[in-house]
């Protein structure tokens, strides 16, 4: 039996007091970075070849079912208005379509070509990366389009949290975080679903530092959407170059972003 498949460590969960499931559950929940860190030399030679191809003009795929697949939807969603990349460089696809972001496609993650096919819609190419996610290392969606990418040339890695998995075998750099046994037993939603995140930020956010999308510890690139994200770009400024919150404000408006803002001030 699979790890993400063994049975829980506790037994009776419906007799326990609130306090005590909230208690275990954190408990377990503990362990998970743990998990990561043990793999973050995998995670390391993953992001150091994303790096490379988008360098170069490549794009970074993810591809999964179910929770697996919304959390790479999620990742990939955020870069643009996080670090002000274009659409379209950082792509999350998901077993079943958009649809299956919110509500579940039956046995769309059972189809072994289907991954592929959603793949070439978006011309993938061996400039790109592909990054499959399944917690339990066997979605059919996932083993056949890493596997028909790597026939196509195509870079792939994974994230799994299951040892020796098949998605495992057709990826080039495979990230295995072994969480164990879930509270609820099977429910990878919860432990796995955490490790998967954990290591999708490490990927994300250490390639668009790379990338040049951050100043010193600021996103100096980030979309100005909201009147949160405005206040917070001029702060950033007020601090790079230090002049008031109105003339920040100036600058802001003046030049559309905080590095093109700071940018003016430092020449």
């Amino acid at each position: 039996m699979s790890t993400t498949e063994s049975s829980s460590y506790y037994e009776d969960l419906e007799h326990m007091s609130v306090h005590d499931l909230l208690a275990n559950i954190n408990r377990e929940d503990k362990s998970v970075p743990i998990s990561v860190e043990r793999v973050i030399p995998k995670i390391e030679g993953l992001v150091k070849v994303t790096v490379e191809k988008l360098q170069a003009g490549g794009r970074l795929f993810y591809i999964g079912a179910g929770t697996s697949g919304r959390l790479g939807v999620v990742d990939a969603s955020e870069i643009p208005p996080t670090y002000g990349m274009p659409h379209g460089k950082v792509i999350g696809l998901i077993a079943g379509g958009d649809k299956a972001i919110r509500k579940a496609v039956e046995y769309a993650e059972d189809d072994l070509k289907q991954g592929w096919k959603d793949l070439e819609e978006h011309l993938i190419n061996q400039q790109d990366v592909l990054v499959g996610i399944a917690a339990s290392g066997r979605t059919p969606y996932v083993v056949g389009a890493l596997k028909a990418a790597r026939a196509n040339g195509i870079i792939t890695g994974c994230i799994v949290c299951n040892l020796d998995s098949e998605v495992a075998k057709h990826a080039d750099f495979p990230i295995e975080v072994v969480v164990g046994p879930e509270f609820v037993t099977g429910s990878t939603r919860m432990k796995a679903g955490t490790a998967q995140k954990l290591v999708l930020n490490m990927i994300s956010t250490t390639t668009m530092i790379k990338l040049g999308r951050v100043k010193g510890n600021k996103m100096v690139d980030m979309q100005l959407t909201n009147v949160k994200l405005v206040d917070r770009g001029v702060k950033m400024i007020m601090s790079e170059v230090g002049v008031s919150y109105e003339e920040a404000e100036q600058l802001l408006s003046q030049f559309g972003s905080v590095r093109k803002a700071v940018e003016s001030r430092k020449k």
